[in-house]
């Protein structure tokens, strides 16, 4: 896939229904030989649209507009190059843990997290959330995540959780002001209360943070998993992260995690983790991800956590 190309299939699967702005923004850089070549100087895994659009916000650029976007990067590219270079795509959106609760709660208690990718981590906190599925609310504490669920009952319970910890290349800090401002220069820009939650959750994980590790999801998982309580069931997870791994780093993993005795929770692109016979997505909005549990496909999910479409064994 070309860079164009990349650009104009996340405008079309990605922001399409759910970011006018940046739909509108990678149409254009899909068509535009300058911006293109530009981008064609920094490394493959720093031309992504998501990392593109999120640096020139933090650096104060614009994005609700073309024009002045386009004369921003190119008025500035020595200074988006260097944040490109330096940066990578942490979203860490709790919306996410609306999709992870119902395999969490149904597993046997309690519950040993460890996410991988995992930012700064707020994901590691599905027990400290409040969720509402339609009519059905499970939690009273806590930001409240609001998930369109089809084909499943809700859990009655929240998880219980006695051990979290994650593995990024890069994990971000909380209680560090530069590390919020990328954690919200990530969420895209008509996503407000995505943005509050963000900050409600970035509040709640500073007053007890996780243990995250720095280092390679591969090499690290394997030392970090051995720390966790032998009395509580050991959950690796991970959330669109996959996609970020050269091909053979990400053969090698789900080497790994299959021979682990661990339950492994995936919600990735079905391009990046295929599964043979999945039903066909639900019809319109953005682009879904399938959730599985130990290699077994469950449910499609919006990448966000806005909606959860559940195909799989209720059980």
């Amino acid at each position: 896939m070309t860079v164009a190309d990349w650009y104009a299939d996340f405008a079309d699967r990605q922001a399409r229904g759910s970011s006018p702005a940046y739909e509108r923004l990678s149409r254009a850089v899909a068509t535009d030989d300058e911006l293109l070549a530009l981008l064609a100087t920094v490394p493959p895994a720093k031309r992504q649209p998501n990392l593109l659009f999120a640096v020139v916000r933090l650096l104060g650029g614009p994005v609700g507009d073309v024009a002045a976007f386009r004369s921003y990067v190119l008025d500035r590219w020595e200074a988006v190059e260097r944040e490109l270079r330096t940066r990578a795509t942490q979203t860490n959106e709790i919306g996410r843990s609306a999709l992870l609760l119902p395999v969490l709660a149904a597993l046997p208690q309690p519950l040993a997290l460890l996410e991988l990718g995992a930012s700064a981590g707020l994901n590691l906190y599905p027990d400290r959330y409040a969720y509402r599925y339609g009519d059905v609310t499970v939690g009273s504490a806590g930001p409240v995540v609001t998930c369109e669920a089809t084909g499943l009952t809700p859990p009655s319970r929240l998880p219980g959780v006695v051990w979290r910890a994650g593995i990024d290349l890069n994990p971000l800090d909380v209680t560090s002001a530069g590390d919020r401002a990328w954690l919200e220069a990530l969420i895209w820009p008509e996503h407000d209360a995505r943005r509050e939650r963000l900050r409600a959750a970035a509040a709640l994980v500073a007053a007890d943070p996780p243990r995250l590790v720095r280092g390679d999801l591969v090499e690290a998982l394997p030392g970090l998993l051995a720390a966790a309580p032998p009395d509580a069931t050991p959950v690796v997870f991970h959330t669109s992260v996959l996609y970020q791994l050269p091909a053979e780093r990400r053969e090698a993993f789900l080497s790994l995690v299959r021979s682990l005795p661990v339950r492994w929770i995936s919600i990735e692109d079905p391009e990046v983790v295929p599964f043979d016979g999945l039903p066909d997505p639900p019809a319109g909005g953005p682009h879904k991800n399938v959730l599985a549990l130990d290699g077994k496909p469950l449910a499609w999910a919006e990448a966000h956590g806005r909606s959860l479409a559940w195909f799989g064994d209720p059980g």
